[in-house]
Order: C-alpha cells, then structure tokens, then sequence
C-alpha cells in the first residue's frame, strides 16, 4: 500500500485526491490535512498567501501526518507555493522533507516537474486568481524557463469562490485562450475540481491539459514510485511527451 499525504487549505475540492487514490493499481491510500488559512474571503491576496506560506504554519499541519509514515508529502496549494518565488517553492518542499524524512514537493513544483516530463516550455494558464496573484505564477514558470505565451484570470478571491466557478465556466473561458500546439494549458488552483474535465478539455482543445490537483496527484506517485499511469486523469498519466503526440496528430495519411 502505498501512501500519500496531502497538506491543503481546505476548500471543498479534497474529494478529488480520495476518488483518484481509490482508482489507483496497486493501491495508493490519500490522507487530506488541512492546512491554516489567512485572509478569509480574500485570501488569495500575496499578502494573505505569505501568511498561508509561512514554513512554520506548513509544518505546524505537517505534524499530523507523521504518525501515518507517509512514502511523499505534497503541500497541495499552488498559490501558496507560487507566491514568493521557485526558490520559495523549494525551501518549502525541503524544510517539509527535513521534518517528515520523506519526499515532499508542492503543486507549483509539481507544475514544473510535469511540465518537464512533457518537454513542454510553452502554456496559456487559465487561473482563478486575481490579476496580482496570476502574475506570481507566471513570475515561477519564467524563473523556470517556461513561456507563458496567453492568459486569464477569472478574480476569484478565494478558494471557496474558485470551487465555485464550475466545468462550464472553466470550459468557456479555455476555448478563449491560445494554447501552443506543442504546448498545454494551466488551470491552476487545488480549490477547483478538475479531474473530471481534463479529458473532456483535452478532446475539445486537442491540447494537453494540465490541473493543479492532477498534477499534484501525479508528483506524489513519482515520489513515492507509484503508478504514473491512468487512462481518465489526462495525457499527464499516457506515459508519453507532448511533442509525441503533436508529431503523430500531424501526420497526414
């Protein structure tokens, strides 16, 4: 049984890490614990996340994951790991590890990470954020040589307020965006559920599709050696780079 624990500013998407742990073979068990958050309605303000941020409040949470012996941790919150940078991004995933001695990363990491494996350096990012906060996670992919080549913010000011935005919504504003063809589109934010969008967005934009709880999920089985593999969490989860599936969508018969 392999075991991962998420660390998430609670907001109504948590169901997501169970429903996709249970779809996992082998097994992989998801322990949610919630994370203090600041700001209250408006806590995706920077200088309500810095709070959120703080490496004291992560591993004051973090505590009540030890006594489950974890194989990864993740802090499951990309605004809160975006905000003050990658180098941020990593202090917090390595003050993390130093306390729970296992793996830990982030979802802002796991973006970058993902985005690696695909051998992706271009996006359009489709964020709940408002315009301020966007711009922190646009700030991170460049300090970590991606290009974020279009954009929109729909000014959700909290996470509840992004869980409320719904498929449709999301759907709406991803047809606006011009995602690169060798690239994929961002739709950042754990607070949104998204897993059962991604193939859906993916058919309809013929594009790579990357959501912050898929690609948390998907960092935690890479550091715990977990399956990387599903057929209905996206092309993330096919096992094969963006530019493969590029070439072989445009070959003519």
């Amino acid at each position: 049984m392999i075991k991962l624990g998420f660390l998430y500013p609670p907001t109504g998407a948590e169901h997501e890490y169970y429903t996709a742990a249970a779809m996992m073979r082998p097994a992989v068990r998801a322990y949610v614990v919630g994370v203090r958050i600041a700001g209250g309605e408006r806590e995706h303000e920077p200088r309500h996340l810095r709070k959120t941020a703080a490496v004291d409040n992560l591993l004051l949470s973090a505590a009540s994951l030890a006594p489950i012996g974890p194989d990864a941790v993740m802090w499951a919150c990309t605004s809160g790991s975006f905000i003050d940078g990658l180098d941020f991004a990593h202090r917090q995933a390595r003050s993390l590890s130093r306390r729970l001695k296992v793996p830990c990363s982030s979802t802002s990491l796991a973006f970058v990470n993902a985005l690696s494996h695909l051998r992706v350096n271009r996006v359009a990012v489709l964020s709940s954020y408002p315009a301020r906060t966007a711009r922190a996670f646009h700030e991170l992919l460049g300090a970590a040589g991606v290009e974020v080549t279009d954009h929109v913010s729909l000014n959700a000011m909290s996470g509840p307020a992004a869980a409320r935005l719904g498929d449709r919504r999301l759907a709406a504003a991803a047809r606006w965006l011009d995602v690169p063809v060798d690239g994929a589109l961002l739709v950042p934010d754990t607070a949104m559920p998204t897993l059962t969008l991604l193939d859906r967005l993916e058919r309809e934009l013929d594009r790579t599709v990357l959501s912050a709880n898929q690609v948390t999920l998907w960092e935690a089985l890479r550091l715990a050696g977990g399956p990387m593999r599903h057929r209905s969490l996206g092309r993330l989860f096919s096992g094969k780079p963006v530019q493969a599936i590029s070439r072989r969508r445009s070959v003519t018969p």
